[in-house]
């Protein structure tokens, strides 16, 4: 994926999609009416917008995703932290903190993801 990047409007659009997905455009419509006030014509507009960009797909009426909200918002934390960071996450994780205590539940939770990644295991499994 390129360097994707959606602002507040697009994300609202996008969150509906992979919210919804997979829907009719009609459905879309609707509740693009519903939850934006957009008319028909906006939401066929930035559909092809972000369809153009490779986020979603609309064949024959029916709105996919081509990448998953996930993968997406992973993919722009990467390029953050590649852009701001030179790529350093514990640079990052201490810009973070230095404004934003983490409760005892996110630390926790932040070990079990490193615990998970192999990270730990590998580490240790180095030190033989």
């Amino acid at each position: 994926m390129e360097d994707v990047k959606l602002g507040v409007v697009e994300t609202k659009f996008a969150d509906i999609i992979w919210r919804q997905e997979p829907l009719s455009s009609g459905e879309l419509v609707t509740i693009c009416r519903e939850e934006l006030s957009w008319k028909k014509s906006t939401t066929y507009t930035v559909l092809k917008k972000l369809c153009d960009k490779g986020i979603f797909q609309n064949q024959e009426g029916r709105i996919t995703s081509l990448i998953s909200r996930q993968d997406f918002y992973a993919a722009r934390s990467t390029k953050f932290v590649e852009d701001t960071f030179d790529g350093s996450l514990p640079a990052f994780i201490a810009a973070f903190t230095s404004r934003k205590s983490l409760s005892r539940e996110e630390i926790a939770e932040i070990r079990d993801m490193i615990d998970s990644s192999g990270g730990a295991d590998h580490r240790l499994g180095n030190r033989k």
